[in-house]
């Protein structure tokens, strides 16, 4: 088994990095955020993270904060020489970026440094880039700041969402990470700082972020139900419910008022500031998510309606 290192990560994306780690190295411990409790019933949900984790009995520390002494002293019991962060969620204060004599490395889902912050791959999607990648990055006190070790980029296809994207940076950047780590721990890469002044940044993605302006374009539009599925859904008011828009594309059409319903050749489609959203997925509030032509079948009112209150 190779050298010691801890791992820090909690959602899907982290899940790879984890996996690929554990058959070179000797993960000590895994840290991740406290489990949370959801839906009606308050039930307790694992990260996948923690799943895997335990699965494979690696220690696992679910930690509030990372600032106690208590637990800085805990890390530095492990004697890790590296620490792999994947999507956390936490900023980590300098008592823990000191701790690992080769650093803490970040796996983050983009091209640094475009899209620093938390929601990166919603990020070039929103923005409707054509490619986005990941970076293995060395990092600093700062959000996603620190010196790039190495990166490698991703087509965007057409049909992605963040679930499909985020699915395939996170396979993409388990590679990057075992390609580089290697030669890292050898001192065989030269940190090279980022271009502070091409930065963009992200947001933390809230509910209200999904709700649709049919005043927008169906380009914009498409793009906001690509980068909020699977949350929080691109939707609309029809009737006085929610109606979330899972697929759709942009194409032409006449301009007439934003959110009417039109009939098309394959369904429906819905009037934009420019242009039309051909609609082929939709789930109604309550009910289970169905393609168009189904949807149609079910809400006969729906064509000439208009979305939106």
């Amino acid at each position: 088994m190779g050298e010691r290192l801890i791992f820090m990560g909690t959602p899907r994306f982290a899940v790879p990095s984890l996996e690929r780690l554990r058959e070179e190295y000797e993960v000590v411990a895994v840290v991740t955020r406290p489990d949370k409790a959801t839906g009606r019933g308050r039930r307790v949900v694992f990260s996948l993270v923690k799943e895997v984790a335990l699965a494979w009995g690696i220690p696992v520390m679910q930690l509030r904060s990372l600032k106690e002494k208590e637990v800085v002293a805990s890390l530095v019991e492990l004697e890790p020489q590296v620490i792999v962060v994947a999507a956390y969620g936490q900023i980590l204060p300098p008592e823990v970026l000191a701790i690992p004599p080769f650093g803490c490395l970040n796996v983050h889902a983009s091209l640094l440094p475009q899209y620093r912050g938390t929601s990166p791959v919603a990020g070039a999607l929103l923005a409707g880039e054509e490619e986005t990648g990941i970076t293995i990055m060395l990092m600093d006190e700062e959000m996603d700041t620190g010196p790039i070790l190495a990166q490698a980029r991703l087509p965007i296809a057409s049909q992605d969402n963040r679930g499909s994207l985020t699915e395939k940076l996170a396979c993409l950047g388990a590679d990057l990470l075992l390609e580089t780590l290697p030669r890292w721990l050898k001192r065989k890469i030269a940190p090279q700082p980022q271009e502070d002044d091409k930065a963009t940044y992200t947001k933390i993605l809230k509910k209200e972020d999904g709700l649709i302006d049919w005043g927008m374009s169906s380009v914009e539009i498409w793009r906001q139900v690509r980068a909020y599925n699977p949350w929080p859904s691109a939707y609309t008011d029809f009737g006085g419910r929610t109606l979330k828009i899972l697929r759709a594309r942009p194409v032409r059409g006449e301009r007439r008022e934003p959110g009417l319903v039109v009939a098309t050749k394959e369904g429906a489609a819905v009037v934009t500031a420019e242009g039309l959203l051909a609609l082929e997925e939709v789930q109604l509030a309550g009910k289970r998510a169905m393609g168009i032509a189904d949807f149609l079948r079910g809400q006969r009112g729906f064509v000439g309606s208009r979305l939106g209150k």
